[in-house]
């Protein structure tokens, strides 16, 4: 191949409908514009007009409001880890944080934040890093011999 032989790929530059160019180029008169009105002109902003009646998004009552400080995480169960650990896809000889439970299909590739819940039994020595935790799984890892590290504020959980 050589310099001059360069091309785009087939259909990678496509030509401009000119409009506005008589009949026999299909885009003529109107320009595919329809008739006249409001909407043939251009800056007109008709989305949710109702004819002058009160729009439905003013007629309805708004409700509650959106918390921006709250956390949102996901939860893992005491008993899931511990199915990952019988099956071999979690070590328990080594510590357990965000990246390796969702390496291990426990969590979302999305999760940030994760919060550790009691259901289920844990049978291993388990070294977990979690953002937060329930008072009744850290008891459930702690009887096992293991340890829960909380690395988020413990108030919020």
């Amino acid at each position: 191949m050589q310099l001059n032989e360069l091309q785009d790929n087939q259909g990678a530059r496509h030509r401009k409908m000119r409009v506005g160019r008589g009949i026999g180029s299909g885009k003529g008169k109107t320009s595919g514009r329809g008739g006249k009105g409001q909407t043939a002109r251009t800056g007109v902003r008709i989305n949710g007009f109702e004819g002058g009646q009160t729009p439905i998004h003013r007629r309805l009552p708004k409700r509650g409001f959106n918390n921006y400080t709250r956390h949102e995480y996901e939860t893992v169960n005491l008993g899931s880890i511990q199915k990952a650990v019988d099956s071999g896809k979690l070590n328990a000889s080594k510590a357990i944080n965000i990246e390796v439970l969702k390496e291990a299909g426990l969590l979302r590739k999305a999760a940030t934040e994760v919060k550790l819940l009691a259901k289920g039994a844990v049978t291993s020595k388990l070294n977990l890093e979690v953002q937060f935790a329930s008072a009744s799984a850290k008891e459930a890892v702690e009887k096992a011999g293991g340890k829960v590290t909380v690395t988020a504020n413990a108030a919020a959980a």
